[in-house]
Protein backbone atom coordinates (compact mmCIF):
# COMPACT_ATOMS: atom_id res chain seq x y z
CA UNK A 1 0.00 0.00 0.00
CA UNK A 2 1.37 3.40 -0.94
CA UNK A 3 -0.10 5.14 2.12
CA UNK A 4 -0.22 4.15 5.80
CA UNK A 5 -3.40 3.88 7.86
CA UNK A 6 -2.61 7.19 9.59
CA UNK A 7 -2.14 8.93 6.26
CA UNK A 8 -5.45 7.55 4.97
CA UNK A 9 -7.20 8.71 8.15
CA UNK A 10 -5.60 12.14 7.70
CA UNK A 11 -6.84 12.24 4.10
CA UNK A 12 -10.34 11.28 5.22
CA UNK A 13 -10.72 14.15 7.69
CA UNK A 14 -8.96 16.74 5.53
CA UNK A 15 -11.08 16.02 2.47
CA UNK A 16 -14.27 15.60 4.53
CA UNK A 17 -13.70 19.10 5.86
CA UNK A 18 -12.82 20.44 2.40
CA UNK A 19 -15.98 18.84 0.98
CA UNK A 20 -18.05 20.42 3.75
CA UNK A 21 -16.57 23.84 2.92
CA UNK A 22 -17.41 23.36 -0.76
CA UNK A 23 -20.99 22.30 0.05
CA UNK A 24 -21.48 25.24 2.41
CA UNK A 25 -20.13 27.71 -0.15
CA UNK A 26 -22.38 26.32 -2.89
CA UNK A 27 -25.40 26.46 -0.59
CA UNK A 28 -24.49 30.00 0.49
CA UNK A 29 -24.33 31.13 -3.14
CA UNK A 30 -27.70 29.56 -3.92
CA UNK A 31 -29.57 30.60 -0.75
CA UNK A 32 -27.49 33.66 0.21
CA UNK A 33 -27.04 32.46 3.80
CA UNK A 34 -25.00 29.95 5.80
CA UNK A 35 -26.36 26.41 5.77
CA UNK A 36 -24.62 23.42 7.37
CA UNK A 37 -24.84 20.89 4.53
CA UNK A 38 -23.29 17.89 6.22
CA UNK A 39 -25.16 14.81 7.42
CA UNK A 40 -23.47 15.18 10.80
CA UNK A 41 -23.46 18.33 12.93
CA UNK A 42 -19.71 18.83 12.72
CA UNK A 43 -17.98 20.53 9.78
CA UNK A 44 -17.50 17.30 7.84
CA UNK A 45 -19.00 15.63 4.75
CA UNK A 46 -17.80 12.01 5.15
CA UNK A 47 -18.68 11.02 1.57
CA UNK A 48 -15.91 13.33 0.29
CA UNK A 49 -13.40 11.83 2.71
CA UNK A 50 -14.48 8.30 1.78
CA UNK A 51 -14.05 9.06 -1.91
CA UNK A 52 -10.59 10.48 -1.31
CA UNK A 53 -9.56 7.38 0.66
CA UNK A 54 -10.78 5.09 -2.13
CA UNK A 55 -8.77 7.15 -4.64
CA UNK A 56 -5.67 6.86 -2.44
CA UNK A 57 -6.01 3.08 -2.01
CA UNK A 58 -7.00 1.91 -5.48
CA UNK A 59 -5.78 4.51 -7.98
CA UNK A 60 -2.16 5.61 -7.23
CA UNK A 61 -0.65 3.24 -9.80
CA UNK A 62 -2.66 5.00 -12.52
CA UNK A 63 -0.74 8.26 -12.06
CA UNK A 64 1.27 7.45 -15.17
CA UNK A 65 -1.99 7.18 -17.17
CA UNK A 66 -3.99 10.34 -16.32
CA UNK A 67 -6.87 9.50 -18.66
CA UNK A 68 -7.49 6.14 -16.99
CA UNK A 69 -6.99 7.77 -13.60
CA UNK A 70 -9.69 10.29 -14.51
CA UNK A 71 -12.04 7.61 -15.85
CA UNK A 72 -11.54 5.25 -12.90
CA UNK A 73 -12.00 8.09 -10.43
CA UNK A 74 -15.26 9.17 -12.07
CA UNK A 75 -16.69 5.65 -12.06
CA UNK A 76 -15.43 4.71 -8.57
CA UNK A 77 -16.81 7.90 -7.01
CA UNK A 78 -20.11 7.50 -8.86
CA UNK A 79 -20.47 3.99 -7.45
CA UNK A 80 -19.74 5.32 -3.95
CA UNK A 81 -22.26 8.13 -4.39
CA UNK A 82 -24.90 5.75 -5.72
CA UNK A 83 -24.45 3.22 -2.91
CA UNK A 84 -24.42 5.95 -0.24
CA UNK A 85 -27.51 7.64 -1.65
CA UNK A 86 -29.40 4.35 -1.99
CA UNK A 87 -28.47 3.26 1.55
CA UNK A 88 -29.52 6.58 3.09
CA UNK A 89 -32.83 6.41 1.23
CA UNK A 90 -33.31 2.82 2.40
CA UNK A 91 -32.61 3.79 6.02
CA UNK A 92 -34.51 7.08 6.18
CA UNK A 93 -37.00 6.62 3.31
CA UNK A 94 -35.99 9.94 1.74
CA UNK A 95 -33.41 11.11 -0.78
CA UNK A 96 -30.63 13.26 0.64
CA UNK A 97 -29.73 14.65 -2.77
CA UNK A 98 -31.50 14.48 -6.08
CA UNK A 99 -29.96 15.09 -9.51
CA UNK A 100 -33.18 14.27 -11.36
CA UNK A 101 -33.34 17.76 -12.87
CA UNK A 102 -29.80 17.45 -14.30
CA UNK A 103 -29.27 15.83 -17.68
CA UNK A 104 -27.59 12.40 -17.85
CA UNK A 105 -28.50 11.39 -14.30
CA UNK A 106 -29.06 7.88 -12.98
CA UNK A 107 -32.04 7.53 -10.64
CA UNK A 108 -31.22 10.97 -9.26
CA UNK A 109 -28.29 9.57 -7.25
CA UNK A 110 -25.50 10.34 -9.72
CA UNK A 111 -25.17 12.48 -12.83
CA UNK A 112 -22.56 12.90 -15.55
CA UNK A 113 -21.42 16.49 -14.70
CA UNK A 114 -20.64 15.61 -11.08
CA UNK A 115 -19.07 12.30 -12.08
CA UNK A 116 -16.70 14.20 -14.37
CA UNK A 117 -15.84 16.54 -11.49
CA UNK A 118 -15.09 13.49 -9.32
CA UNK A 119 -12.79 12.21 -12.07
CA UNK A 120 -10.92 15.51 -12.15
CA UNK A 121 -10.60 15.41 -8.36
CA UNK A 122 -9.07 11.93 -8.58
CA UNK A 123 -6.36 13.25 -10.89
CA UNK A 124 -5.64 16.33 -8.77
CA UNK A 125 -5.60 14.41 -5.48
CA UNK A 126 -3.36 11.55 -6.59
CA UNK A 127 -0.93 13.60 -8.66
CA UNK A 128 -0.62 16.79 -6.60
CA UNK A 129 -2.48 17.16 -3.30
CA UNK A 130 -1.83 13.80 -1.63
CA UNK A 131 1.98 14.05 -1.97
CA UNK A 132 1.83 17.53 -0.42
CA UNK A 133 -0.33 16.31 2.47
CA UNK A 134 2.07 13.42 3.09
CA UNK A 135 4.95 15.92 3.40
CA UNK A 136 2.89 18.03 5.78
CA UNK A 137 2.06 14.98 7.85
CA UNK A 138 5.75 14.07 8.00
CA UNK A 139 6.50 17.31 9.82
CA UNK A 140 4.02 16.59 12.63
CA UNK A 141 4.95 14.39 15.63
CA UNK A 142 3.54 10.86 15.23
CA UNK A 143 2.05 10.79 18.75
CA UNK A 144 0.20 14.01 18.07
CA UNK A 145 -1.19 12.58 14.83
CA UNK A 146 -2.43 9.45 16.61
CA UNK A 147 -4.15 11.47 19.35
CA UNK A 148 -5.81 13.81 16.83
CA UNK A 149 -7.02 10.97 14.60
CA UNK A 150 -8.46 9.01 17.55
CA UNK A 151 -10.17 12.12 18.97
CA UNK A 152 -11.67 13.07 15.60
CA UNK A 153 -12.87 9.49 15.01
CA UNK A 154 -14.60 9.32 18.40
CA UNK A 155 -16.28 12.70 17.86
CA UNK A 156 -17.42 11.70 14.36
CA UNK A 157 -18.86 8.38 15.58
CA UNK A 158 -20.77 10.04 18.43
CA UNK A 159 -21.98 12.79 16.10
CA UNK A 160 -23.15 10.26 13.51
CA UNK A 161 -24.96 8.10 16.09
CA UNK A 162 -26.67 11.12 17.67
CA UNK A 163 -27.81 12.50 14.31
CA UNK A 164 -29.03 9.10 13.13
CA UNK A 165 -31.02 8.49 16.30
CA UNK A 166 -32.59 11.92 16.05
CA UNK A 167 -33.57 11.51 12.42
CA UNK A 168 -35.10 8.09 13.04
CA UNK A 169 -36.97 9.35 16.05
CA UNK A 170 -35.18 6.99 18.43
CA UNK A 171 -33.42 9.45 20.72
CA UNK A 172 -36.18 9.33 23.31
CA UNK A 173 -35.91 5.57 23.61
CA UNK A 174 -32.14 5.83 24.15
CA UNK A 175 -32.42 8.58 26.75
CA UNK A 176 -35.01 6.64 28.75
CA UNK A 177 -32.47 3.92 29.40
CA UNK A 178 -30.61 6.36 31.64
CA UNK A 179 -33.66 7.61 33.58
CA UNK A 180 -33.11 6.39 37.11
CA UNK A 181 -35.07 9.01 39.00
CA UNK A 182 -37.82 11.44 38.24
CA UNK A 183 -35.48 14.42 38.57
CA UNK A 184 -32.90 12.94 36.23
CA UNK A 185 -35.73 12.01 33.86
CA UNK A 186 -36.91 15.64 33.77
CA UNK A 187 -33.41 16.94 33.01
CA UNK A 188 -32.86 14.25 30.40
CA UNK A 189 -36.08 15.16 28.64
CA UNK A 190 -35.14 18.85 28.58
CA UNK A 191 -31.73 18.05 27.11
CA UNK A 192 -33.23 15.55 24.71
CA UNK A 193 -35.80 18.00 23.41
CA UNK A 194 -33.26 20.83 23.04
CA UNK A 195 -30.70 18.70 21.22
CA UNK A 196 -33.29 16.98 19.06
CA UNK A 197 -34.99 20.23 18.05
CA UNK A 198 -31.62 21.77 17.15
CA UNK A 199 -30.60 18.82 14.96
CA UNK A 200 -34.02 18.58 13.32
CA UNK A 201 -34.02 22.32 12.62
CA UNK A 202 -30.59 22.06 11.01
CA UNK A 203 -31.62 19.06 8.92
CA UNK A 204 -34.71 20.92 7.73
CA UNK A 205 -32.54 23.78 6.51
CA UNK A 206 -29.83 21.63 4.97
CA UNK A 207 -32.14 19.12 3.29
CA UNK A 208 -35.60 20.66 2.74
CA UNK A 209 -36.80 17.56 0.89
CA UNK A 210 -36.11 15.34 3.93
CA UNK A 211 -38.99 14.66 6.29
CA UNK A 212 -37.72 13.79 9.75
CA UNK A 213 -39.92 11.55 11.90
CA UNK A 214 -41.52 13.14 14.94
CA UNK A 215 -40.20 12.23 18.34
CA UNK A 216 -43.55 10.85 19.43
CA UNK A 217 -43.67 7.10 19.18
CA UNK A 218 -45.84 5.89 16.38
CA UNK A 219 -47.16 2.38 15.93
CA UNK A 220 -45.96 0.79 12.72
CA UNK A 221 -47.66 -2.13 11.11
CA UNK A 222 -45.24 -4.43 9.40
CA UNK A 223 -46.63 -6.18 6.39
CA UNK A 224 -46.22 -9.91 6.56
CA UNK A 225 -43.87 -11.30 3.96
CA UNK A 226 -45.47 -13.83 1.68
CA UNK A 227 -42.78 -14.34 -0.98
CA UNK A 228 -39.20 -15.34 -0.23
CA UNK A 229 -36.56 -12.89 -1.50
CA UNK A 230 -39.06 -10.71 -3.35
CA UNK A 231 -37.64 -7.97 -5.58
CA UNK A 232 -34.00 -6.97 -5.14
CA UNK A 233 -33.88 -7.85 -1.44
CA UNK A 234 -31.04 -9.06 0.79
CA UNK A 235 -31.97 -12.73 0.46
CA UNK A 236 -32.29 -12.36 -3.32
CA UNK A 237 -28.79 -10.85 -3.59
CA UNK A 238 -27.39 -13.46 -1.18
CA UNK A 239 -28.90 -16.25 -3.26
CA UNK A 240 -27.53 -14.73 -6.46
CA UNK A 241 -24.10 -14.44 -4.82
CA UNK A 242 -23.95 -18.20 -4.21
CA UNK A 243 -25.32 -19.03 -7.65
CA UNK A 244 -22.93 -16.58 -9.36
CA UNK A 245 -19.95 -17.84 -7.36
CA UNK A 246 -20.65 -21.44 -8.40
CA UNK A 247 -21.51 -20.75 -12.05
CA UNK A 248 -18.55 -18.37 -12.38
CA UNK A 249 -16.13 -21.03 -11.15
CA UNK A 250 -17.58 -23.65 -13.50
CA UNK A 251 -17.58 -21.24 -16.46
CA UNK A 252 -13.94 -20.24 -15.93
CA UNK A 253 -12.92 -23.87 -15.52
CA UNK A 254 -14.54 -24.84 -18.82
CA UNK A 255 -13.09 -21.74 -20.54
CA UNK A 256 -9.56 -22.64 -19.39
CA UNK A 257 -10.07 -26.25 -20.49
CA UNK A 258 -11.10 -25.11 -23.98
CA UNK A 259 -8.47 -22.37 -24.45
CA UNK A 260 -5.50 -23.79 -22.50
CA UNK A 261 -6.27 -27.48 -22.94
CA UNK A 262 -5.97 -28.30 -19.24
CA UNK A 263 -8.26 -28.58 -16.25
CA UNK A 264 -7.32 -26.18 -13.46
CA UNK A 265 -8.95 -24.84 -10.33
CA UNK A 266 -10.55 -21.40 -10.61
CA UNK A 267 -11.91 -21.32 -7.08
CA UNK A 268 -11.33 -18.41 -4.69
CA UNK A 269 -11.70 -20.53 -1.54
CA UNK A 270 -10.14 -23.71 -0.21
CA UNK A 271 -13.45 -25.58 0.10
CA UNK A 272 -15.92 -25.78 -2.75
CA UNK A 273 -16.06 -24.58 -6.38
CA UNK A 274 -16.82 -20.94 -5.63
CA UNK A 275 -15.38 -17.85 -7.29
CA UNK A 276 -15.90 -14.96 -4.86
CA UNK A 277 -15.13 -12.39 -7.57
CA UNK A 278 -17.94 -13.73 -9.75
CA UNK A 279 -20.33 -14.09 -6.81
CA UNK A 280 -19.80 -10.56 -5.55
CA UNK A 281 -19.84 -9.26 -9.11
CA UNK A 282 -23.16 -10.98 -9.72
CA UNK A 283 -24.75 -9.49 -6.60
CA UNK A 284 -23.10 -6.08 -7.14
CA UNK A 285 -24.13 -5.74 -10.79
CA UNK A 286 -27.65 -6.95 -10.02
CA UNK A 287 -28.08 -4.38 -7.24
CA UNK A 288 -26.96 -1.53 -9.51
CA UNK A 289 -28.43 -2.67 -12.84
CA UNK A 290 -31.76 -3.83 -11.37
CA UNK A 291 -33.28 -0.39 -11.90
CA UNK A 292 -32.35 -0.36 -15.60
CA UNK A 293 -33.12 -4.02 -16.35
CA UNK A 294 -35.90 -2.99 -18.74
CA UNK A 295 -33.73 -0.61 -20.80
CA UNK A 296 -32.24 -1.57 -24.16
CA UNK A 297 -29.31 -3.98 -24.46
CA UNK A 298 -26.73 -1.37 -25.51
CA UNK A 299 -27.40 0.69 -22.38
CA UNK A 300 -26.88 -2.34 -20.13
CA UNK A 301 -23.81 -3.43 -22.14
CA UNK A 302 -22.04 -0.08 -21.65
CA UNK A 303 -22.91 0.00 -17.96
CA UNK A 304 -21.74 -3.60 -17.49
CA UNK A 305 -18.48 -2.97 -19.35
CA UNK A 306 -17.57 0.06 -17.22
CA UNK A 307 -18.74 -1.37 -13.89
CA UNK A 308 -17.21 -4.78 -14.56
CA UNK A 309 -13.84 -3.27 -15.46
CA UNK A 310 -13.73 -1.08 -12.35
CA UNK A 311 -14.92 -3.96 -10.16
CA UNK A 312 -12.25 -6.35 -11.48
CA UNK A 313 -9.55 -3.69 -11.10
CA UNK A 314 -10.55 -3.01 -7.48
CA UNK A 315 -10.59 -6.75 -6.70
CA UNK A 316 -7.10 -7.12 -8.16
CA UNK A 317 -5.70 -4.25 -6.09
CA UNK A 318 -7.51 -5.42 -2.95
CA UNK A 319 -6.24 -9.02 -3.12
CA UNK A 320 -2.69 -7.82 -3.77
CA UNK A 321 -2.78 -5.39 -0.82
CA UNK A 322 -4.38 -7.86 1.60
CA UNK A 323 -2.81 -11.19 0.56
CA UNK A 324 0.33 -10.03 -1.24
CA UNK A 325 -0.73 -12.23 -4.15
CA UNK A 326 -1.83 -11.54 -7.73
CA UNK A 327 -4.51 -13.99 -8.78
CA UNK A 328 -4.66 -12.99 -12.46
CA UNK A 329 -2.36 -11.12 -14.81
CA UNK A 330 -3.45 -9.79 -18.21
CA UNK A 331 -0.09 -8.25 -19.11
CA UNK A 332 0.13 -10.42 -22.23
CA UNK A 333 -3.25 -9.22 -23.49
CA UNK A 334 -3.63 -6.23 -25.79
CA UNK A 335 -5.17 -3.07 -24.32
CA UNK A 336 -4.55 -4.08 -20.71
CA UNK A 337 -4.27 -1.70 -17.76
CA UNK A 338 -1.46 -2.68 -15.40
CA UNK A 339 -2.22 -6.33 -16.11
CA UNK A 340 -5.28 -6.04 -13.87
CA UNK A 341 -7.94 -5.63 -16.55
CA UNK A 342 -8.04 -5.70 -20.33
CA UNK A 343 -10.48 -4.40 -22.92
CA UNK A 344 -11.56 -7.85 -24.13
CA UNK A 345 -12.59 -9.04 -20.66
CA UNK A 346 -14.30 -5.71 -19.98
CA UNK A 347 -16.42 -6.43 -23.06
CA UNK A 348 -17.09 -9.86 -21.59
CA UNK A 349 -18.44 -8.12 -18.48
CA UNK A 350 -20.72 -6.04 -20.71
CA UNK A 351 -21.99 -9.11 -22.58
CA UNK A 352 -22.41 -10.96 -19.29
CA UNK A 353 -24.45 -8.03 -17.93
CA UNK A 354 -26.84 -8.18 -20.89
CA UNK A 355 -27.19 -11.98 -20.78
CA UNK A 356 -27.61 -11.88 -17.01
CA UNK A 357 -30.22 -9.10 -16.77
CA UNK A 358 -32.21 -10.09 -19.87
CA UNK A 359 -32.07 -13.89 -19.83
CA UNK A 360 -30.71 -15.48 -16.66
CA UNK A 361 -31.78 -13.14 -13.86
CA UNK A 362 -35.55 -13.15 -14.62
CA UNK A 363 -35.64 -16.97 -14.60
CA UNK A 364 -33.40 -17.36 -11.55
CA UNK A 365 -35.37 -14.69 -9.70
CA UNK A 366 -38.63 -16.55 -10.36
CA UNK A 367 -37.15 -19.85 -9.17
CA UNK A 368 -35.67 -18.30 -6.04
CA UNK A 369 -38.99 -16.68 -5.11
CA UNK A 370 -40.68 -20.09 -5.31
CA UNK A 371 -38.55 -21.38 -2.42
CA UNK A 372 -40.60 -21.68 0.82
CA UNK A 373 -39.99 -18.70 3.11
CA UNK A 374 -38.62 -20.62 6.12
CA UNK A 375 -36.50 -23.03 4.08
CA UNK A 376 -35.06 -20.19 2.00
CA UNK A 377 -33.97 -18.18 5.03
CA UNK A 378 -32.42 -21.25 6.68
CA UNK A 379 -30.51 -22.21 3.52
CA UNK A 380 -29.22 -18.65 3.00
CA UNK A 381 -28.15 -18.33 6.65
CA UNK A 382 -26.32 -21.67 6.64
CA UNK A 383 -24.60 -20.84 3.34
CA UNK A 384 -23.57 -17.41 4.58
CA UNK A 385 -22.04 -18.88 7.75
CA UNK A 386 -20.23 -21.53 5.69
CA UNK A 387 -18.95 -18.96 3.18
CA UNK A 388 -17.70 -16.61 5.92
CA UNK A 389 -15.83 -19.52 7.52
CA UNK A 390 -14.49 -20.64 4.12
CA UNK A 391 -13.30 -17.13 3.24
CA UNK A 392 -11.60 -16.60 6.62
CA UNK A 393 -9.84 -19.96 6.43
CA UNK A 394 -8.80 -19.29 2.84
CA UNK A 395 -7.43 -15.88 3.82
CA UNK A 396 -5.42 -17.39 6.66
CA UNK A 397 -4.10 -20.18 4.40
CA UNK A 398 -3.09 -17.65 1.71
CA UNK A 399 -1.40 -15.37 4.24
CA UNK A 400 0.56 -18.31 5.65
CA UNK A 401 1.43 -19.53 2.13
CA UNK A 402 2.79 -16.08 1.25
CA UNK A 403 4.75 -15.88 4.50
CA UNK A 404 6.32 -19.32 3.97
CA UNK A 405 7.46 -18.47 0.47
CA UNK A 406 8.73 -14.94 1.12
CA UNK A 407 10.41 -15.23 4.51
CA UNK A 408 10.81 -19.00 5.02
CA UNK A 409 9.50 -18.48 8.55
CA UNK A 410 8.61 -21.67 10.41
CA UNK A 411 5.29 -22.16 12.18
CA UNK A 412 5.25 -20.28 15.50
CA UNK A 413 1.99 -21.59 16.97
CA UNK A 414 -0.66 -24.30 16.63
CA UNK A 415 -2.70 -22.33 14.08
CA UNK A 416 0.25 -21.91 11.74
CA UNK A 417 1.18 -25.58 12.20
CA UNK A 418 -2.38 -26.55 11.28
CA UNK A 419 -2.27 -24.38 8.16
CA UNK A 420 1.12 -25.78 7.13
CA UNK A 421 -0.11 -29.33 7.59
CA UNK A 422 -3.47 -29.04 5.83
CA UNK A 423 -2.71 -26.29 3.30
CA UNK A 424 0.85 -26.89 2.17
CA UNK A 425 2.44 -25.36 -0.91
CA UNK A 426 1.38 -28.18 -3.21
CA UNK A 427 -2.27 -27.94 -2.26
CA UNK A 428 -2.32 -24.12 -2.40
CA UNK A 429 -0.71 -24.11 -5.83
CA UNK A 430 -3.29 -26.63 -7.00
CA UNK A 431 -6.16 -24.47 -5.73
CA UNK A 432 -4.61 -21.20 -6.97
CA UNK A 433 -2.51 -22.19 -10.01
CA UNK A 434 -2.24 -18.62 -11.35
CA UNK A 435 -1.40 -16.94 -8.06
CA UNK A 436 1.83 -14.92 -8.04
CA UNK A 437 3.44 -13.66 -4.86
CA UNK A 438 4.45 -9.97 -4.97
CA UNK A 439 6.58 -7.87 -2.67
Amino acid sequence: MEYTVYQLAFFFFIYSFAGWCIEVCCAAIQKRKFVNRGFVNGPLCPIYGSGAVLFAIFLPELKEAPFFLFLAGAILASILEFITGAMLEKLFHRKWWDYSDIKWNYEGYVCLPFSLIWGGCAVILNMFLNPLLVKLLGIMPKLLIVIIMIALTVVLVLDTVGTTLTIRGLQKKQVQLAEFTEGVSHVSKLLENAITRRIQKRMDKAFPMLEIPKIKRQKRTKEKETVFAEGCSFYKLASLFFIGAFLGDITETIFCLITAGKLMSRSSVVYGPFSIVWGLGCAFLTAILYRIRNKNDSYIFIAGTLLGGVYEYICSVFTELVFGTVFWDYSKFAFNLGGRINLLYCFFWGIAAVVWMKLLYPRLSTWIEKIPMKAGKIICTVMLVFMIFDCLLSAMALARYTERNTTGKQAQNEVESFLDEHFGDERMERIYPNAKIVD
